[in-house]
């Protein structure tokens, strides 16, 4: 069986994890391939006829499925205090977690990485890039230099000593001669990741191997991104971006999976559009309509709390995430929040100081000072979260659907009408027909 790619196709928040849960139980491995606590994906599941939502910031989706490994790959940076914050708030809920795997490969957050990263957003003032503050680009770039602290350096004490000696030996000298901070000690930094050795150790595994052994049994594996593709390091609106590769091409540097045992790429597009943190948004609204997605679509970020920018949804995005991702399907979400307008503008095109891009632009700066060109189509009244066939939805939800499944150059496979895990409605299978 080959490994199916998810992503999401805006600035992130798009709702990756209603297709993992449309998927269910045909899904073996759910693996992260990139980023760290610095998203989130909120899953809500109906449980003894209630509703329980579930905020993961760190684990992949599939940690809630039962019969689902999930797995956290090389690509991921891991804040240990986070990952066990997490796997205990889930086992106090009843949720087994015992299934998850962490790849060896994988790289630490250490604590002076957390520590830069808000002392370096706080003094760059109005050119800040909106992180999060919790170590995931210092630790990117420790990386990239090859001085970075991996999965595997935990269980080594004497490598690990001298990682962080030669780590703290230029990263004090920036913390107290630039940012005039207390300088951070060897033996605090080694106490904190020396304390979870124990806990950790039955966790980790080759999961590149692992993965490659299960998809020769034919099992499905599914490649989950964090962030999405405007935020991509690469291919996102640069520099304000996150760390990592976001885009279908991660997901294969990020788990050890050679690209040729991927066949299908599944992106997530809101029926409007979100972001956080700075950089350009060019559908933005800042009038009622932006207040009225915001409050419907509870739209504040699941890891930092922060209220996310609205707009409408913009097809030159969707159609560059087709292009960069090779998407198959697209799952649209959160449909029902437009419910009620009457109107509802799309972005079709930009207007760049008179000229018309019905691209993204090459260059930044065009972006920067990009206009939406809208097409206005109809809106609807009926209460949709009850729909569970295309059919069913009213005619101007469907037509929505279709313009935008022109528009943006690749089919439409899932609908979401509400925040449950059963309000979707399934066009297509996405593990193929």
């Amino acid at each position: 069986m080959p490994a199916i790619v998810l992503v999401g196709a805006q600035w992130g928040d798009e709702g990756k994890g209603k297709a993992t849960d449309l998927m269910g139980s045909d899904v073996d491995y759910v693996v992260k391939f990139n980023g760290g606590n610095n998203a989130g994906h909120t899953i809500v599941i109906e449980k003894d006829g209630k509703r329980e939502k579930y905020a993961l910031h760190l684990l992949p989706s599939g940690i809630l499925t039962p019969t689902c490994t999930p797995v956290i790959g090389n690509g991921v940076v891991v804040d240990l205090a986070v990952l066990f914050e997490e796997l205990d708030g889930l086992e106090a809920r009843g949720v087994d977690t015992s299934r998850l795997l962490v790849s060896a490969n994988a790289h630490i957050i250490a604590p002076y990485n957390r520590v830069l990263d808000k002392v370096t957003e706080r003094f760059l003032g109005s050119r800040k890039i909106g992180t999060t503050g919790r170590g995931i680009g210092p630790t990117y770039a420790d990386k990239m230099a090859r001085n970075g602290i991996r999965v595997q350096d935990l269980f080594d004490e004497k490598i690990l000593r001298q990682k962080v000696e030669a780590a703290l030996a230029f990263k004090n000298q920036i913390l107290a001669k630039i940012y005039n901070r207390r300088a951070v000690g060897v033996e605090e930094v080694m106490d904190e990741l020396l304390g979870y050795v124990d806990r950790l150790r039955p966790m980790v595994a080759d999961t590149s191997l692992v993965l490659e052994k299960a998809l020769n049994e034919g099992k499905t594996v599914l490649l989950e991104a964090g962030q999405a593709t405007l935020l991509d390091v690469d291919h996102g609106t640069y520099p304000f971006v996150t760390s990592s590769n976001a885009t279908a091409g991660g997901a294969c540097t990020g788990s050890g999976i050679p690209p040729t045992r991927v066949d299908r790429v599944i992106a997530i597009l809101k029926a409007y559009s979100t972001r956080v943190g700075e950089g350009p948004f060019p559908t933005e609204l800042f009038d009622d309509k932006g207040e009225f997605l915001r409050k419907t679509g509870a739209e504040y970020g699941t890891t930092t709390g922060r209220p996310r920018r609205c707009g409408w949804v913009d097809t030159v995005v969707g159609r560059y995430s087709t292009r960069v991702n090779g998407t198959t399907d697209f799952v649209i979400t959160k449909l029902d929040v437009l419910t009620g307008l009457d109107t509802i503008p799309v972005c079709v095109a930009y207007d760049v100081d008179g000229v018309r891009h019905d691209e993204m632009p090459v260059n930044q700066t065009d972006f920067h000072h990009a206009k939406p060109v809208y097409e206005e189509l109809p809106g609807w009244r009926e209460d949709i979260s009850t729909c569970r066939t295309f059919e069913e939805l009213p005619a101007n939800a469907r037509a929505y659907v279709l313009r935008l499944e022109e528009l943006i150059g690749a089919r439409v496979s899932a609908i979401g009408v509400g925040p449950g895990r059963d309000e979707i409605i399934s066009r297509h299978s996405l593990l193929g027909d």
